[in-house]
């Protein structure tokens, strides 16, 4: 059903949205999706961060005890 709806099909779509929401509601909601899309890609590098953070502070040094105390 939707494989045939081609660009006639989403225009007629997109001038029936307008209409019925009217263009400051689509600008707005628009900027409300440009922000989570923001806060999403944030939060994805802060874990990522984290994660880093947290494997390089477990890494531990594999030196045998009795060399460290000689060092």
């Amino acid at each position: 059903m939707l494989n045939n709806i081609g660009l006639p099909g989403l225009l007629l779509i997109a001038v029936v949205v307008l209409v019925l929401f009217g263009r400051g509601k689509i600008s707005s909601l628009m900027g409300e999706v440009g922000k989570g899309i923001t806060a999403f890609k944030r939060g994805v590098e802060d874990g990522k961060n984290e994660i880093e953070e947290a494997s390089a502070t477990n890494a531990r040094d594999v030196t045998p005890e009795e060399q460290r105390d000689r060092a």
